[in-house]
């Protein structure tokens, strides 16, 4: 190495960080990055925007991101004008995620976060058209008229019902990341899927204003009601994924809603308030700036304002109510997750003390996957946590190859 050579970016247990002094650029980076494994980023297109972006400049950050994601929005369409369809497939499905990557860090009232969203799901809606068999774009009942957004993506089976999963994000993943992130691994599996916008996420959030609330078992029973009312779903095969803050959502959810046979969090969350205490919790950072937003709670930047976050962050606790799960429940966690591996643990501790189907699967960085969500090594996970979603819901993989329809990808 040549004398005062300084590396872009290093590699450290928690995954690479492209721009190791600014640690919200180098995850969100890492995290578009890690969506290579399953097809919704290339490595090389996402180091070329590496190069581009000004660390800290999130006007650059958009700028390079979008203007990505268009160049794949032309690739598909160009594709498909050609016939092309699985080419225009895979180009829509990575402007999709380069489009929402390109969100991430405008404020939460700047109109192209809407202009976005219209282009990210745009591409989604048309990957999920020219699936086998097509995805379909649902909106859940919920309350007051409201609705949930959603997709429906029926695993290419020959099978009258269904084993179905339930998931979502947390603070700030939704729908459209979930499409690459999960689909995969679960139809190899068998398994259907409800991609779903709780309050406080994706278009939920940025269409009809609705924010968190902490009693999920609100619209995540409005998606079970929603799931038994198919005539290909098994009602009594209904799972439930959540990730990152969906690590509180989902066994908040399942302490109340005991319609589900399986409920997983990936990335526990125990307690948000003594999560965000104990995180070198810093009020600058964008996940505060995101947290106002999404939990509808006004004053960010004011004392106020903080104040009354962090009142809301401590309803968003499982003790007490935890022990209330009946079904198997699955934590998945990295040892390196920013939002604490000790609060997993005990999350872990107190299932078993009050006897609770509870399983621990630890990431660890030398195999990696030791990130939060194990987003430096998605893959590793989403293997572990199907497999046993697969296993809790009944499937016997071995029989599956009899029953497929068409090959998917």
């Amino acid at each position: 190495m040549a004398p005062g050579y300084k590396p872009v970016g290093e590699y450290r247990p928690v995954g690479w960080m492209q721009w190791p002094d600014n640690p919200d650029y180098s995850f969100q980076f890492m995290r578009v990055l890690g969506a290579a494994q399953e097809g919704a980023s290339t490595v090389s297109e996402c180091f070329q925007v590496g190069t581009r972006i000004i660390p800290g400049d999130d006007e650059s950050w958009y700028g390079e991101w979008t203007a990505m994601g268009h160049r794949n929005k032309k690739r598909a369409e160009e594709a498909l004008a050609q016939n092309y369809v699985q080419t225009a497939r895979d180009n829509w499905l990575r402007a999709a995620n380069y489009f929402r990557s390109a969100e991430f860090f405008l404020h939460h009232d700047d109109p192209r976060r809407l202009e976005l969203l219209d282009l990210i799901e745009g591409c989604s809606f048309e990957y999920l058209r020219r699936m086998e068999p097509a995805g379909e774009v649902i909106k859940v009942p919920y309350e007051d008229g409201a609705h949930l957004d959603a997709y429906f993506l029926r695993a290419p089976y020959a099978l009258d019902r269904h084993p179905v999963v339930i998931c979502f994000g947390g603070l700030d993943e939704f729908k459209d990341e979930l499409l690459h992130e999960i689909t995969r691994h679960a139809f190899a599996r068998g398994l259907s899927l409800l991609l779903v916008d709780l309050p406080g996420q994706g278009a939920t959030l940025r269409r009809q204003k609705l924010t968190v609330r902490v009693d999920t078992e609100v619209p995540v029973g409005a998606c079970v009601d929603y799931l038994q009312s198919r005539p290909d779903v098994d009602p009594d095969r209904i799972a439930l994924y959540g990730a990152s803050l969906g690590g509180f959502y989902a066994p908040r959810a399942a302490s109340f809603e005991h319609r589900l046979k399986a409920v997983v969090s990936d990335g526990a969350i125990w307690n948000l308030q003594r999560s965000v205490q104990s995180s070198n919790y810093d009020p600058t950072r964008i996940a505060v700036r995101h947290a106002h937003w999404v939990f509808g709670v006004p004053g960010y930047g004011t004392e106020e304002g903080l104040a009354a976050l962090m009142k809301k962050f401590g309803e968003l606790s499982l003790e007490g109510i935890q022990q209330q799960i009946r079904c198997p429940y699955l934590i998945a966690e990295g040892e390196c997750d920013f939002a604490g591996f000790e609060f997993a643990v005990e999350s872990y501790e107190y299932s078993k003390a009050h006897g609770q189907d509870v399983t621990f699967k630890v990431f660890t960085a030398e195999e990696t996957g030791a990130a939060h969500c194990q987003i430096d090594n998605p893959t590793l996970g989403m293997e572990y946590i199907c497999d046993w979603l697969a296993d809790k819901l009944g499937v016997d993989q071995t029989a599956l190859p009899a029953l497929l329809l068409k090959p998917f990808r």
